[in-house]
């Protein structure tokens, strides 16, 4: 019968031990200035070597040329205290999960009194120590506190919060950490190379990943692999095929389809990786690691290799391929939006649908990579003068329509995206023509703040403050709703949208468009003082009112002061002076903020 891996490897000192030299180097110091205490508590994940530390250091107390920071090896106690050997009966290793009750202290207790067997201090290992019960804590309190001399203690636990503060306080406390992945994986090839076992490339990057820190783990799954293969030489598709990672050359083609932004390419190679029996969300952690590496590639440059342990020359070539057809810009929109999705898939019905959904949204991320560039570009100080919309005119009675109308989407590739990514402000045409995509792209995320802005439209742009109007106020409420428990206002939903598909993050308020019929003319020609709107039919234009806010302070830091604009002139003044009253609200920062504007020249 073959010996496990994690117990023939089990350091027996603390030069061996890998990955914690922050408690490994203090112990040693420790011991060589005879400076031991009392009680010490290691903690840490599982795996990472608090238990075979506890061993290493009952060693170096009992040696018998000690306590000595590195064991004989040599003399009974070390012997008996190695991988191989039967323990001694001077060093007492306790199952606290087990042993955990006052009856058990009080033996423990008991058993501390009488002095060791045969060597220097008798050591009680309590392993899992979070699992003694409180009663059981308090019973053991006085003893570790002023324990006898020859007494030592150590306890290992993976949750030392559970261990009380008086046990706590009376002991020293060394946490242990996970290994680092590029000294776990020189590890393993060292383990490799003395057991005489072969691996291709890339299957202990799969081995140390699948170990995740712990090097317990990692070695059981080496061993695992090691013990599956048919002859000396453990191959990459068999290590993905136990692992159930995805292979790199399918991860390779999906990016390379989503790169070239075909879309028959990207789902026939998604085809593949579902027909493999490839788990939907574990393909998606897959493919979205890989993201991460191609970042990396793209901005260390020819450091990248130093940056992704154990990768071949081969597969760094690939992604700095990759890297460079999609660029830094577009890879984190797609990142973001795998992030988002693979939260979407835990405890979803249907995953594959949702796998085959974030095909589709990935395929459109160079809009929205595009509409960053533009944001992250230094922009031109913009026009001063507020921007407004242009003059409408009332129409003919129109068939009443449903009260919500589902908006035209905006396609990625649309001359609205290319003015995104060229320009550079933001400017009140651009806005306008985006409006449908940004209302497209709020109905994604969130339905009902949709509905709420059917029939909105952008009124005015005044530097980075946008005003939008509603058919009626009450449908703009919906914006000082939370989106969930502990989130923002469904106003920071808008804002986000707007930055999403213009690249330019805003402020905005809100205003109730009215429409205003113009006096008739006491004579057939207009008054030089309110002069009249026409179209060819002869109808009286109408414009939308706009009160300006009081411009009250500001809460957020991230807003400045906001001067109130000039009061427009012309055919928005005599607008005003026949409406009377305009309510406003402001949407600053997510907040809204009701203000009412009354006409003193109309009561």
């Amino acid at each position: 019968m073959v010996t496990a891996l994690y117990r023939r490897y089990r350091p027996e000192s603390f030069a061996e031990l890998i990955g914690q030299t922050h408690v490994t180097d203090p112990l040693r110091h420790a011991l060589s200035a005879d400076r031991v205490n009392h009680a010490y508590l290691f903690s840490g994940p599982r795996g990472c070597g608090k238990t075979t530390s506890a061993r290493i250091l009952a060693r170096c107390l009992n040696c018998h040329e000690g306590p000595t920071d590195t064991p004989c090896g040599a003399c009974p106690s070390c012997i008996e205290l190695s991988r191989d050997g039967a323990g001694s009966l001077d060093v007492v290793e306790i199952d606290a999960a087990s042993h955990n009750g006052v009856d058990d202290a009080r033996d423990l207790r008991e058993r501390a009194v009488f002095a060791p067997a045969r060597d220097r201090y008798k050591i009680f290992i309590l392993d899992e120590a979070h699992m003694v019960t409180q009663q059981g804590f308090n019973a053991l309190l006085k003893i570790v506190e002023e324990p006898p001399e020859h007494v030592k203690f150590i306890f290992a636990t993976t949750e030392p919060d559970k261990v009380i503060g008086t046990i706590r306080s009376r002991t020293h406390h060394y946490p242990f950490r996970l290994v680092p992945p590029a000294e776990l994986l020189r590890y393993i090839e060292s383990v490799c190379e003395s057991e005489s076992v072969t691996v291709e490339d890339g299957v202990l990057q799969l081995v140390v990943r699948a170990g995740g820190g712990s090097v317990r783990d990692t070695l059981s799954v080496l061993d695992q692999l090691i013990a599956g293969s048919t002859e000396t030489t453990v191959t990459y598709d068999h290590a993905t095929g136990l692992l159930g990672y995805t292979h790199e050359e399918l991860l390779v083609e999906v990016m390379t389809a989503l790169a070239s932004g075909v879309g028959s390419t990207t789902f026939q190679a998604l085809h593949k990786v579902i027909h493999t029996g490839q788990d939907p969300r574990r393909f998606g952690e897959d493919l979205l690691e890989f993201v991460r590496d191609l970042i990396i590639v793209d901005q260390a440059g020819n450091e990248a290799a130093g940056l992704l342990p154990g990768a071949s020359a081969s597969t760094v070539e690939v992604m700095t391929r990759l890297s460079g057809e999609l660029g830094t810009p577009r890879l984190s929109a797609m990142a973001d939006v795998m992030a988002q999705s693979l939260a979407a898939m835990t405890g979803a019905t249907s995953p594959t649908l949702h796998l085959e959904l974030l095909m589709a949204r990935l395929l459109v991320a160079r809009g929205v990579s595009s509409a960053t560039e533009t944001h992250a570009a230094p922009l031109p100080k913009p026009d001063t003068a507020p921007q407004q919309a242009p003059k409408k005119e009332p129409a003919a009675p129109a068939p009443e329509l449903p009260a919500v109308a589902t908006p035209s989407p905006a396609p990625a590739n649309s001359p609205t995206t290319e003015a995104q990514a060229e320009t550079g402000p933001l400017t009140f045409a651009l806005l306008s023509a985006a409006w449908p995509g940004i209302l497209e792209a709020i109905g994604e995320k969130k339905r009902a703040v949709w509905t709420a802005l059917a029939g909105s439209e952008v009124v005015a742009l005044d530097e980075d403050i946008v005003t939008i109007g509603f058919p009626t106020l009450s449908s703009a409420d919906v914006l000082k709703k939370p989106q969930g428990e502990g989130m923002p206002a469904n106003a920071e939903l808008v804002r986000q949208a707007i930055l999403d598909v213009t690249g330019h993050r805003v402020r905005f308020k809100v205003q109730e468009i009215v429409v205003a019929e113009e006096p008739p003319a006491t004579s057939g020609e207009p008054s030089p003082e309110t002069p009249e709107l026409s179209d060819s039919a002869g109808e009286s234009a109408s414009w939308p009112t706009v009160s300006p806010p009081r411009g009250d302070d500001e809460t957020e830091p991230e807003i400045a002061q906001e001067e109130p604009p000039a009061e427009p002139a012309g055919p928005v003044a005599g607008a005003q002076s026949q409406v009377g009253e305009a309510v406003i609200r402001e949407v600053l920062g997510g907040e809204l903020i009701s203000e009412t504007a009354v006409d003193e020249g109309h009561n």
